[in-house]
């Protein structure tokens, strides 16, 4: 255990969900209640409820709600008119639902090394990575940051292609101003458990500003019907359930309160790391990040997580393998060195708690262990 401020043992869990819902139960347990004495659990008032209210806080025209965060990838590239001949540059430093989602749209994947300071997808090294083939850009705004959005939609305007934005771990980030979820044609939200908006199992959501891209979502969600039992094109089944909208919906509303107290975390750690051999991420001018995760990295990662957790604070690696290097992927015909930044992300990076009910303490006793790794004073 590390001690915190008083000298106290001071547990730190990489995340808390059982404190989350302790500090909502009343107004998630009366969302359940509500739906169970409803009746009806698919795609009824909840969903319909959760998609406006959640397109109005990201300011767009729509948002159609689906399955998880994966599909929403797929849905949206489908929706926004892929071909099975298309190719979707998307950034090799990503988890592999996003290439996962590329794949389950009928596409194929192009990847494309990162930018160093930020790990993201940046313009210069997408345009280098273009082919003929290429006619979606997918950048993923990772960790809760902003991938480069000014060059690439600049990039997109140039080269007549379209973007995508994988919005999974970037709710309420923003660049110049604007939420990302609101940049590209559509983009793909999810809203797994440990999101900074999160369900009680799976969900996802394509928000777009295109009235036509929102319609045929719609449809390709459930079966391609146009009306019931009548399909106009062919679609799948990736459905939000009634009882997450519900939650979802009970937590919309603290969602920028508890972004800010991430920010107030991540900028305390900053702080402390400052004079530190320890990388921390770039934020690009005019972004203002969801702080989804805290990633450092060090080459001495696996002493510093050990040195960690025999004082109680737990991390985890995002993400320990860059896509290329997956053998489900051997296909796309990389091999170890071809995206030398995302390799060396994936062999140093590490990911420090932070959550919105992350206590001072708790703070302070992440602080005082990784400035003791580092010989400095705790």
């Amino acid at each position: 255990m590390s001690a915190g401020a008083a000298g106290v043992a001071v547990r730190v869990a990489f995340g808390d969900l059982e404190a989350d819902y302790a500090q909502k139960r009343p107004a998630i347990d009366a969302a359940v209640a509500r739906v169970l004495s409803s009746g009806w659990f698919v795609l009824g008032d909840e969903v319909a409820g959760f998609e406006t209210e959640f397109a109005a806080w990201l300011d767009v025209a729509h948002v159609v709600a689906c399955g998880n965060g994966t599909e929403a990838i797929a849905l949206a590239l489908q929706a926004a008119g892929v071909r099975a001949q298309d190719e979707v540059l998307l950034p090799a430093n990503t988890c592999v639902p996003t290439l996962s989602g590329v794949r389950l749209a009928g596409a194929k994947a192009r990847l494309c090394d990162v930018d160093p300071e930020t790990l993201t997808l940046d313009a210069a090294a997408a345009e280098a990575a273009l082919t003929p083939s290429v006619r979606f850009l997918l950048p993923v705004h990772l960790y809760g940051g902003t991938a480069d959005l000014p060059g690439l939609l600049a990039l997109a305007g140039r080269r007549g292609l379209k973007v995508i934005e994988d919005c999974a771990q970037s709710h309420g980030a923003s660049s110049n101003g604007r939420m990302t979820g609101g940049f590209g044609a559509a983009a793909a939200f999810s809203f797994y458990p440990s999101k900074n908006l999160g369900a009680y199992g799976d969900g996802g959501a394509v928000a777009t500003r295109d009235p036509e891209i929102a319609a045929t979502l719609r449809q390709l969600r459930q079966y391609g019907w146009s009306r019931r039992d009548y399909a106009q094109r062919e679609g799948w089944n990736s459905r939000l359930d009634e009882l997450q909208a519900a939650i979802l919906r009970a937590k919309l509303p603290a969602l920028a309160r508890e972004n800010a107290r991430r920010r107030e975390i991540a900028d305390r750690y900053d702080a402390a790391f400052a004079a530190l051999p320890l990388a921390v991420l770039r934020v690009p001018d005019g972004s203002v990040p969801s702080r989804h995760l805290y990633p450092v990295r060090t080459p001495r990662r696996d002493a510093l997580r050990d040195h960690l957790s025999a004082r109680g604070i737990e991390t985890r690696i995002h993400y320990p393998v860059p896509l290329h290097l997956h053998p489900a992927y051997a296909f796309l015909g990389h091999r170890r060195g071809d995206f030398p930044v995302s390799e060396a992300a994936c062999e140093s990076v590490v990911s420090l708690p932070i959550y919105a009910t992350l206590t001072d303490p708790q703070v302070d006793a992440v602080i005082a262990a990784v400035l003791e790794f580092f010989g400095g004073r705790p």
